[in-house]
């Protein structure tokens, strides 16, 4: 398996289950559900390696654009696989990720 690739990933999706998110505001009773069904849907929809915005991964997730740029910094994290995120500029402060794969 190359490094950051999401191809090689077994479906369905729970992968996350058990894995603790941290941070100083979070609850596992009230986020750990929800944040580990968001970082699915980040994951399922980015898994094709295609370049999209944060707003085209929010309309596609249903999730805030803030809460998708997290699970995005969280896909790179070793314990949800040390995926490669990629980013690039397109214009006026507007960016495109990839996960997977390379420029």
């Amino acid at each position: 398996m190359i490094n950051g690739s999401l191809f090689d990933m077994p479906q369905p999706v729970p992968v996350f289950e058990g894995k603790p998110f941290d941070g100083q505001t979070f609850s596992q009773p009230r986020d750990g559900d929800r944040l580990h069904a968001q970082l699915s849907r980040v994951r399922d929809v980015m898994r094709d390696g295609q370049w999209r915005t944060l707003g085209a991964i929010s309309r596609a997730t249903g999730d805030p654009e803030s809460s998708v740029s997290a699970r995005l910094r969280d896909l790179r994290k070793d314990r949800y696989g040390s995926h490669t995120v990629a980013r690039r500029y397109v214009e006026r402060g507007l960016w495109e990720y990839r996960v997977g794969g390379g420029e």
